[in-house]
């Protein structure tokens, strides 16, 4: 079996739901529900990682240990590397990003993620997939979409529609008709820790600037990023206020 860790970034300041990591979820704050989350895996240490006092407060009285990180990142994912070499973890370790907002997320996904990794030497990033059925996911810009080489590693991912079908191009409306086989990227990634602190030293690039996403920065310089395909899906995380009540609710239904 993987030997892992798990680092959850969490920051105070969200523009879409400010506090969001220490909203109530049926009696407990979100964070606590995501690290609860984690500690049904199999990881080896789990790790929360803020730049907010108020949230190393509440994490710490749930018994969650806290790594204080620089207010000034951009991504989650700078915000890992900071953890990653203040902690002095190794290279080769593998290293489970968990999203604070994602309090749904199954163990075998995070395993999944974890163990494709380490059975891939030559990928840095591992990550999963899920086939799109649908026309409006396929052209929903909050939905992003992955295509892959014939070995399963990662050639684009866009907030566009890719593939895009260029004889269905003519249509009356502004988007071709879904292809056959097209694909979502679910976020949840695993890294070598000896990646992130590469990709801390790189700049961000144009393409990850121009879609918003920082996977880009990884194919962009090179790097090798293995999509599985999920075997099993999240449940929905939360962006908003409305995520939030639906999250609620599944949580207000189940047995503590």
């Amino acid at each position: 079996m993987t030997d892992f860790d798990i680092i959850i970034p969490a920051r105070y300041a969200s523009s879409r739901l400010p506090g969001k990591p220490l909203r109530d979820v049926a009696g407990k704050t979100l964070l606590q529900r995501v690290y609860e989350c984690a500690s049904r895996s199999r990881a080896s240490n789990i790790l929360i990682a803020t730049d907010d006092d108020a949230i190393r407060h509440v994490c710490e009285k749930f018994g969650a240990n806290v790594v204080m990180t620089s207010p000034d990142h951009e991504s989650g994912t700078d915000r890992l590397a900071e953890v990653v070499t203040r902690k002095g973890i190794e290279d080769h370790r593998i290293v489970v990003n968990l999203q604070g907002d994602e309090p749904l997320v199954p163990e075998q996904l995070i395993h999944q993620v974890a163990d494709g990794l380490a059975d891939d030497p030559d990928a840095a990033i591992a990550t999963v997939s899920k086939e799109i059925r649908s026309q409006r996911d396929y052209t929903d810009s909050s939905v992003v979409k992955v295509v892959t080489d014939r070995h399963g590693y990662a050639m684009y991912f866009s907030r566009a529609p890719i593939p895009w079908a260029r004889d269905d191009s003519g249509l009356a409306s502004r988007w071709p008709n879904k292809p056959a086989r097209v694909y979502q990227h679910i976020g949840m990634y695993a890294y070598r820790a000896g990646y992130l602190k590469r990709f801390a030293s790189e700049p961000p690039t144009d393409l990850e600037k121009v879609e918003k996403l920082e996977q880009l920065r990884a194919l962009y310089n090179g790097e090798r990023i293995r999509v599985l395909k999920a075997s099993c899906l999240p449940g929905p995380g939360v962006d908003t206020i409305h995520d939030l009540e639906s999250v609620i609710r599944i949580f207000e239904r189940q047995p503590e």
